[in-house]
């Protein structure tokens, strides 16, 4: 009966129901060969393989990445870098080959609700869509970041490249839908800003993901990185009040982006008007291992 209804009985229902579900996929995720889960907000962070990773996630809102490129880009190069000239370094982590490429879509696809955006070199453009289609995502169009500020061609052997690609693909029902109208995919940033932490050699400005964000996403929804590097798309997503789950391998690049997304949790929300504080409540995330370094 209506009278015996009891509310905070209910709610309570409610939020053991949350907490066992969040166990659940704790345990899924450290059982798929997870090194680490750090709960940071709205924020999730695991170390590990991605391919492993992203089927215990269950469905997200949206994937939002930046694969390593191919064998051809990780070779030794100067490359103008915050405070210089770093010359003849190569990349310290693995390339992405085509069938690696493959493996990525297929798995995204298992879990992508909306959006999946890659960058990638133009070159590559070509294989991600191939990819993408075998996965059976929607492939969409590609899109590039024009660098005003990208190094020269040191030899003087020919133009240098001042963009960088990103493919476009859909995988919700009916048409695409995004919030920019009828604007170009022409994303205009400099490399080298202010705000640039440094600490990642690929390293995406915060403005550019952030508007990246704005165009593709919505408030409240969840965005994975299965590539998650120094945590650049996490910091743009906590800025905008978006959730994020950001999947990384490498131990270093990890510990970085848990200190950036930290950060980023710590500060105000970017557009976000203020909210009364509301009454204690235990977290969902209460009893769960987490390794908050």
């Amino acid at each position: 009966m209506a009278d015996d209804y009891d509310p905070t009985a209910d709610a309570w229902a409610s939020y053991g129901a949350a907490q066992d579900a969040l166990r659940a996929r704790h345990e899924a995720i450290m059982a798929a060969g997870a090194k680490r889960i750090v709960y940071i907000g709205d924020a999730t962070l695991i170390e590990g393989d991605c391919l492993e990773i992203l089927p215990t996630l269950g469905r997200v809102d949206h994937v939002i990445c930046d694969p390593p490129y191919d064998p051809e880009a990780h070779t030794p190069n100067r490359r103008a870098r915050k405070g210089g000239l770093v010359q003849n370094a190569a990349l310290t982590f693995a390339p992405l080959c085509h069938s690696d490429m493959e493996s990525a879509a297929l798995k995204i696809a298992e879990v992508c609700g909306g959006w999946f955006l890659a960058f990638c070199q133009t070159e590559q453009v070509s294989y991600w869509r191939d990819s993408i289609e075998l996965s059976g995502l929607k492939y969409k169009s590609p899109m590039i970041w024009v660098k005003p500020n990208s190094a020269p061609k040191f030899n003087g052997q020919g133009p240098a490249i001042g963009y960088e690609s990103m493919v476009t693909s859909w995988a919700g029902p009916g048409p695409a839908r995004w919030n920019a109208g009828g604007k170009r995919g022409v994303y205009t940033h400099c490399t080298n800003q202010s705000d640039r932490h440094g600490g990642h050699d690929t390293e995406k400005p915060a403005s550019l993901m952030r508007e990246l964000l704005g165009d593709f996403t919505n408030a409240g929804q969840t965005i994975c990185d299965p590539f998650m590097g120094s945590g650049t798309t996490g910091v743009a997503a906590l800025q905008l009040g978006r959730k994020f789950i950001g999947i990384e391998i490498d131990p270093g690049y990890f510990d970085i982006a848990c200190k950036r997304i930290e950060e980023a949790w710590r500060q105000p929300r970017l557009f976000e008007e203020p909210k009364a504080k509301p009454a204690p409540h235990p977290s969902l995330f209460e009893g769960l291992p987490s390794d908050n370094t």
